[in-house]
């Protein structure tokens, strides 16, 4: 028969597997410990948790539409003023009312004109005062392109984003935020013909064609 276990071992026993026991404790407490200290707490709605939000270009764009409609608002010229102040002196022009994005300005305008036929929601205007050979067109969407509303404030730059990718979306949401604030309710098969109040944006490539992007659009 096997021999009984004498008290020592019993007890040794007992102490090897109490030894154990606090050594896994204690490891555990350490990882712990550790994680805790390597554990930001974030308060929801604080700073480090805008900070953890995804980039998400349609939440910037309905924050800054308001301020560059704003913005435009208030330096538009008229649009027969400022087609004579291009052609007069197109540098001092550039510099009263343009904002530079790249090689070339961004300029706003104002007028109130009659819509001609539409294609693709780019509209034709006749405008009164115009200088013979300019036209104006306006594009009403639904689809909005170009980034002339995130550049013609000038304070919207690239190094603002991550890389350019979040650069371009962000102009895709400010022309998103413009067009459910502007243009949601516009009914463009009925546009051609109807007097138009139109406060916008343009890049001045072709200085006879300035193709509009609006902030503003009030079908009278």
């Amino acid at each position: 028969m096997p021999a009984m276990a004498t008290t020592d071992s019993v007890s040794a026993y007992a102490t090897r597997t109490m030894r154990r026991r606090v050594i896994v404790a204690l490891v555990g407490a350490g990882v712990l410990a550790a994680m805790a200290f390597n554990t930001t707490v974030v308060t929801i709605g604080g700073e480090a948790d805008m900070r953890q939000q995804a980039f998400n270009p349609d939440a910037v764009g309905a924050q800054e539409f308001p301020r560059i409609r704003d913005f435009v608002a208030a330096r538009a010229p008229d649009a027969a003023q400022l087609a004579e102040e291009l052609d007069a002196d197109r540098d001092g022009a550039i510099a009263a009312y343009a904002t530079m994005a790249g090689a070339f300005p961004v300029m706003p305008v104002s007028f109130t004109g009659t819509a001609g036929e539409g294609r693709s929601g780019i509209f034709a205007f006749e405008v009164d005062g115009l200088p013979d050979g300019i036209g104006i067109r306006v594009q009403t969407g639904p689809a909005i392109n170009g980034t002339e509303l995130r550049d013609v404030t000038g304070d919207i730059v690239f190094g603002d984003f991550t890389n350019q990718i979040e650069f371009q979306n962000v102009g895709a949401g400010i022309n998103r935020a413009m067009a459910a604030e502007v243009l949601s309710d516009l009914d463009r098969d009925a546009l051609s013909g109807r007097t138009v109040s139109v406060t916008g944006v343009f890049t001045l490539i072709n200085p006879q064609n300035w193709l509009v992007t609006p902030v503003a659009f009030e079908v009278q």
